[in-house]
């Protein structure tokens, strides 16, 4: 009878598991990774805004240590200026205006990007390549020699240049807004390549055609993605700054028409030195922009729909 050697190998005991971390190691290792943010977070963000609260309290002009004036500020802001009204109307209006023709143009340039099956990938990064180059001041100066007297719209059309009148100055900087559709495009169509092609053919075999595929299937299906863009772009118009003050040349004109909010602030804080005055005016407008944002959430429950929810 033979028998077989069993290997060394085969005799020595499994090594042993390797030692976990502690905990206190590992959480330590997560912070030295974590801490350019968090000190880019304090040191740029939260000290700064920090410094904006106290000085929207005080009269500070940028050359004299700052007076505590309780909510003067404030309380002049909403009584006794007039130009801080008019502003507050002037970015109503071009939020109103600018936003719902953004979007609408860049779900339509979506959807004929998805039915398209050669060049998608040109004409995506075309009509994508003004929201890089939109925000810039020098698209901004060419947008208003555009729009100027004797420009390429007073030459098409006839009308004069838009940017010296105060009822057309204020669209032709939302006009520039409305022209950076690529961002909220390319999102919409990343949206519609996720909806699945059997709705549309269960929609057709029950007779829909194309504009009631659009409302029943397409819009339901897509408003998230909507909904997205809809509070991004929102937000994005309440700051909008630099179209309208390449347009108006910093003024505002013609006649305020084109005085935004942020402009406004700019003028109060860094042209007539009322630091404490334009501080309390940014604070207002963050308190504006997360009431806007909260009511776009709440309302959105009633028209958002979700494929997970559906599916209770």
């Amino acid at each position: 009878m033979t028998t077989t050697a069993i290997p060394a190998e085969a005799k020595r005991a499994p090594a042993p598991a390797p030692k976990r971390r502690p905990k206190r190691e590992r959480e330590g290792a997560a912070w030295v990774f974590l801490s350019p943010w968090v000190l880019g977070a304090i040191v740029l963000t939260l000290l700064p805004m920090a410094v904006s609260l106290y000085l929207s309290f005080t009269d500070y002009d940028l050359f004299n240590p700052p007076k505590w004036v309780g909510l003067r500020n404030y309380v002049q802001m909403f009584t006794e200026d007039p130009r801080y009204w008019r502003s507050v109307v002037t970015t109503l209006t071009y939020v109103v205006i600018a936003v719902p023709l953004q979007l609408a143009l860049a779900l339509v340039v979506a959807l004929a990007l998805k039915g398209m099956k050669r060049g998608k990938a040109f004409y995506r990064s075309a009509f994508y390549a003004p929201s890089l180059l939109g925000a810039s001041m020098s698209i901004a100066l060419v947008w208003r020699a555009v729009f100027n007297d004797g420009g390429t719209v007073d030459n098409l059309l006839g009308t004069g240049g838009w940017v010296n009148k105060p009822g057309w100055a204020l669209l032709a900087v939302a006009l520039l807004t409305v022209w950076q559709f690529g961002a909220p495009m390319v999102i919409f169509l990343a949206g519609l390549q996720q909806i699945p092609a059997e709705l549309y053919e269960a929609a057709a075999v029950d007779g829909a055609g194309k504009w009631r595929q659009f409302l029943s299937v397409t819009v339901p299906m897509l408003s998230p993605v909507l909904f997205f863009n809809l509070v991004l772009q929102t937000i994005q118009a309440f700051q909008v700054f630099t179209p309208a003050f390449a347009v108006s040349a910093g003024k505002g004109g013609p006649a305020d028409s084109t005085l935004v909010y942020t402009m406004y602030l700019y003028d109060r804080g860094f042209v007539a030195s009322h630091m404490g005055y334009a501080s309390a005016m940014a604070w207002v407008l963050l308190l504006v922009i997360g009431v806007v944002t909260a009511v776009l959430f709440r309302t959105s429950r009633s028209w958002v729909f979700y494929a997970s929810e559906g599916d209770r």
